[in-house]
């Protein structure tokens, strides 16, 4: 493999890399149907417009710039769907295609070499998706971790609070365990 193809492969993976990491720190804004649907609607035209553009290439560069254009289409409607429902699985869902979308691309790219330099691009571009995958799915699994911790933190604090509410008699001790059933989200 040649210096600047490795290169090129490494500042590539480097990028999916940051692109993984700095697509869960986004918010979504809460947008209404309307916005949705114009989101939706602009993701279409950008597709068209890609493609369209892609029109006047030939060979190999065609295919990756068809494959870029839905990628942004696949990734634009993924960014509305989570804008519109601000839920975690749909942000993960986002992630998950600009990651698919980088894999079909580096893939395409590869077909423009040979031998084992191609083997080596289609591998490298395998094992950084493969990465990237491992690493969303690690964040969801540090989510549900934080998120039975948290719970069980509660859970204790609330044993705690009701415990100390014994000593109480009758009137107060009612109202000590159910101000401690309020604190600690218990029904």
């Amino acid at each position: 493999m040649t210096r600047s193809l490795f290169n090129r492969l490494t500042l590539r993976a480097t990028c999916l890399a940051a692109v993984v990491l700095l697509s869960g720190a986004a918010q979504a804004a809460a947008t209404n149907k309307t916005e949705y649907n114009a989101a939706r609607a602009q993701a279409d035209g950008a597709y068209k417009a890609e493609t369209d553009s892609c029109k006047s290439l030939a060979a190999n560069a065609k295919d990756i710039c068809k494959l870029q254009a839905k990628g942004h289409l696949k990734v634009a409607k993924a960014e509305a769907e989570y804008a519109y429902s601000g839920k975690p699985d749909d942000r993960r869902k986002v992630t998950q295609s600009k990651i698919e979308t980088a894999y079909d691309v580096e893939r395409e790219r590869c077909d423009d070499l040979d031998g084992n330099g191609k083997d080596v691009c289609v591998k490298t571009a395998k094992a950084t998706r493969d990465k990237a995958l491992a690493d969303l799915k690690l964040g969801k699994t540090v989510a549900a971790a934080r998120t039975d911790a948290t719970d069980a933190k509660r859970d204790a604090d609330y044993k705690v609070a009701a415990e100390k509410c014994d000593a109480l008699s009758s009137d107060a001790k009612t109202t000590c365990i159910n101000a401690a059933k309020a604190q600690y989200g218990k029904t």
